[in-house]
């Protein structure tokens, strides 16, 4: 039996990665330009779409689709532990963001499955979003 995939959380964190989830808010935020409606993720100063620095923060319904993803079976680090999914996801706001699948079996994963965001503590005052299969 293939095992379910489960979090990484032993893994260091970067702060552009601590960033993705206020730990007070419990949502996941991303920045829309007011000037051409892009959506822009990782955090950023100033639009990819057309460099202007309007931009406001907006919460994301976290539903999605997986764009690619690939299992690793043999981590980096010994703390990592058992096989893991690493995904680039694409958000139905219109951008796309690197993260881990969880609760899923890794033969189940495909381009163009629909995942939901799944926040979760990582005991350092941090929430990190996570993505499981939508089965709604």
């Amino acid at each position: 039996m293939t095992p379910v995939l489960g979090p990484q959380i032993g893994v260091p964190v970067t702060p552009a990665a601590s960033m993705r989830v206020p730990p007070e808010s419990g949502e996941l935020r991303y920045q829309r330009c007011n000037a051409c409606e892009t959506a822009n993720f990782a955090p950023t100063e100033m639009c990819r779409g057309c460099s202007s620095r309007a931009l406001q923060w907006a919460t994301s319904a976290g539903r999605g689709s997986v764009y690619s993803w690939t299992v690793v079976r043999r981590p980096a680090a010994r703390e990592v532990g058992d096989p893991y999914a690493v995904a680039i996801v694409d958000l139905d706001e219109g951008y796309r963001m690197l993260t881990n699948l969880v609760e899923v079996e890794p033969t189940e994963i495909h381009s163009g499955m629909r995942v939901r965001v799944d926040l979760r503590p990582t005991g350092e005052e941090r929430v990190l979003p996570f993505f499981t299969p939508d089965r709604s």
